[in-house]
């Protein structure tokens, strides 16, 4: 495990705030709401470079389409294969292979959160176009994604009450690594350009919807570490293979084939399509890379701005005193060490023997607040060290690793202790919710008709806002109107 003082050369918040690629920026501008044609154009350049980049990788889609289907049923037979044998791994003993502990798994849930808050918006350039039947099973994808309009199966929805319950903000503030927005922008410039890569947006399609191994193993150490993994099991009904996402992405793909023209050049670009969902960081790289010590070093980092000048200069830390401490967050390597040498924090120890930690937590705790859930779940994990690996939650009360096994989120939801499970948020067609938009978008939508009323829904489906109150309500009257009479 290495130490603070190796991790100090790493580069700070501020120095990855000045860093943030163009990538990273476009990102932002795609996901802000409806982009300017300069903006688009950038988003298809980006496409055209990512295309060149993988041309050469090995890909996964059969030569030719009509073994589409095969290719589907070969893959999900290996994936069920590979669940069945490490199942049988878990059952014999085998520790989770994913997450060491319960902030790795929230950690991940953090990382991956780029991806997430864009999931499905490679299809939404195909919504303005439900006319056509041909793309009407793509287009129903696209809203299944969004759960129809409701707002305990809107996929972005879930994600983002799943990361606000564990106190991980869904805004970008710059301490993820540029990498980890890469397949969710190109995700994003699909949606902005369907009508120039619709072989592209096929193809990532087919890719990104059969289900994947590390979904099933997600879904199940999520449960098992007590954290809601709706999010995750629903990606695994939804995407099945005999009548979910994954069939409907062979169908629809094998339905678009050209008539006219050429067929072969279609499907290889159907092919190049599949290969940028491969793109960027993927799920176990991202499991892999966790540090608890560079994860601990990060939080300090991020809290000395607002921590210095907050403290009394009595309370003093190796001569200094902790406001000293606080003024460069380049001081936190050494500052965590000077922690450490003089017992302020106790790692490998209980938790109580740390002193640090009972400013955070128990009766009359002078820095009660000053961290989020997710932030004291790491520490708390740092503090623990190898006896974390039992998922204890940071709140518990009582050591987790007992001789029976650690209740699942499921247990503790059967037995009335593990809170709601993704609640809906009130949101039906009679009583829309409490929003400043809402009364807004509806006398708008008073003056539209036909095309304009349809424009404006479509609009409203968009990434940036599918996933609030008007969006949601915007996909229930789409899914009403699109394909009536």
């Amino acid at each position: 495990m290495p130490s603070f003082a190796a991790l100090a050369s790493r580069p700070t918040s501020d120095t990855r705030a000045r860093r943030r690629s163009a990538s990273r920026a476009l990102y932002h501008a795609l996901q802000a709401g409806a982009p300017d044609a300069d903006t688009r154009t950038r988003a298809a350049h980006h496409l055209r470079r990512k295309l060149l980049e993988t041309a050469n990788q090995p890909g996964d889609l059969p030569e030719s389409p009509e073994a589409l289907h095969a290719w589907r049923d070969a893959g999900a037979a290996s994936v069920a294969e590979r669940y069945a044998a490490y199942l049988a791994e878990r059952h014999a003993g085998a520790p989770r292979r994913y997450f060491g502990t319960r902030a790795h798994a929230l950690h991940f849930l953090r990382a991956v959160a780029p991806t997430k808050l864009v999931d499905g918006s490679w299809l939404y350039g195909l919504t303005e176009h439900a006319a056509n039947v041909r793309l009407t099973p793509l287009v129903h994808t696209y809203l299944e994604e969004l759960g129809d309009g409701a707002p305990d199966k809107n996929h972005v929805l879930l994600y983002r009450r799943l990361l606000a319950t564990h106190g991980i903000a869904a805004e970008d503030d710059d301490s993820l690594p540029d990498a980890l927005y890469e397949q969710g922008l190109i995700q994003l410039c699909l949606a902005w350009n369907a009508a120039d890569f619709l072989p592209e947006v096929i193809g990532f399609n087919l890719a990104y919807e059969q289900l994947p191994l590390h979904l099933l193993i997600t879904s199940y150490e999520l449960n098992e570490l007590g954290i809601d993994p709706y999010y995750f099991t629903l990606h695994v009904t939804v995407d099945n293979g005999h009548s979910g996402h994954a069939r409907q992405a062979c169908d629809a793909a094998l339905a678009l084939l050209p008539r006219h023209g050429d067929a072969d050049v279609f499907w290889q670009r159907v092919r190049a399509g599949a290969r940028l969902a491969d793109a960027g960081v993927g799920t176990t790289q991202v499991i892999a890379g966790f540090d608890l010590h560079a994860e601990v070093l990060r939080i300090f980092q991020a809290k000395a701005p607002a921590g210095h000048g907050a403290h009394s200069n009595y309370c003093r830390v190796a001569g200094r005193s902790v406001n000293d401490w606080l003024a460069q967050s380049e001081e936190m390597p050494a500052f965590l060490q000077a922690l450490t040498d003089a017992g302020w924090v106790r790692p490998g120890a209980p938790l109580q023997q740390s002193r640090f930690w009972r400013l955070l937590q128990g009766e009359r705790a002078e820095m009660f607040g000053v961290f989020s859930p997710y932030e004291l779940q790491v520490l708390h994990d740092w503090l623990r060290g190898d006896d974390a690996s039992d998922g204890q939650a940071w709140n518990e009360r009582g050591a987790a690793n007992q001789a029976r096994r650690r209740p699942s989120f499921r247990a503790l939801q059967r037995a009335g202790r593990g809170g709601a499970a993704q609640p809906a948020l009130g949101d039906t067609e009679s009583a829309l919710p409490l929003d400043p938009d809402v009364p807004a978008f509806e006398a708008r939508l008073r003056t539209l008709q036909g095309a304009a009323r349809r424009a404006a829904l479509v609009a409203a489906m968009a990434p940036a806002e599918h996933w609030t109150p008007v969006g949601l309500h915007a996909t229930r009257l789409f899914r009403r109107e699109a394909w009536a009479g």
